[in-house]
């Protein structure tokens, strides 16, 4: 893994675990629709990498869209899952084989729907007991409980793991009448946007790796019918 931020443009979701309610208004299979969804997922996309903090950017975006009142996002701890640490993450947190890392997973969730999913595995040693014991027996946010380590934030890799407009789109004339009565609902993956990151205090020492990835929900606003 390198230093620097990539985005990407991938054919499909990494894992489809059902995660939410239905979205209540499906979005065309039409051009203008996938013009509107791509143009989101930008924005979502930009927001996320020029803010510290993933929870307050989804909380804007969830009162933005009105998907739940309050706009609030809340960390659910997902109990009873355990993923090993591989070679490539010891390495970039700076451990050997034989060093205890945890591995800890939660889902954000605005309301009903969740947003995104978090994958971190993280070195307790270089955490204090206090942190460690909110990290094992409450909900807390990551970020919340070392907030007094006064963090960085490194991303790894930034990238769409979807693209709402073929390969070559542009080279051909595209139908824009969105109101077409051939037009399905869109098929949307249900894992959009994954950003890879790595934490450190001040002085550069990592201490977890994150993986977060954004679902569909991110989309599952209702939008008013003109």
């Amino acid at each position: 893994m390198g230093a620097g931020v990539a985005l990407v443009l991938a054919a499909g979701p990494l894992r489809a675990d059902p995660v939410a309610p239905a979205r209540p208004l499906a979005w065309q299979d039409d051009f203008v629709s996938r013009l509107e969804v791509l143009a989101l997922l930008q924005t979502l996309h930009a927001e996320l990498l020029s803010n510290p903090s993933a929870t307050l950017t989804l909380e804007r975006w969830c009162a933005r869209h009105r998907l739940a009142s309050p706009a609030r996002v809340v960390a659910r701890l997902v109990r009873g899952t355990d993923k090993a640490a591989t070679s490539a993450i010891r390495q970039t947190l700076g451990v050997g084989e034989a060093e205890p890392v945890r591995y800890r997973r939660v889902q954000l969730a605005c309301g009903d729907f969740v947003l995104s999913e978090a994958d971190n595995w993280y070195v307790p040693a270089r955490l204090t007991p206090e942190m460690n014991r909110l990290l094992d027996e409450t909900d807390t946010a990551f970020g919340h409980a070392v907030q007094a380590l006064q963090f960085r934030r490194r991303t790894l890799l930034a990238r769409l793991l979807w693209s709402p407009l073929p390969d070559g789109w542009e080279m051909t004339v595209a139908r824009k009448d969105r109101s077409s009565p051939a037009a399905g609902a869109l098929a949307i993956p249900a894992e959009l946007i994954q950003h890879q990151a790595v934490l450190s205090v001040p002085d550069g020492t990592p201490f977890s790796f994150v993986v977060e990835t954004y679902t569909d929900r991110v989309l599952a606003f209702r939008r008013s019918r003109s």
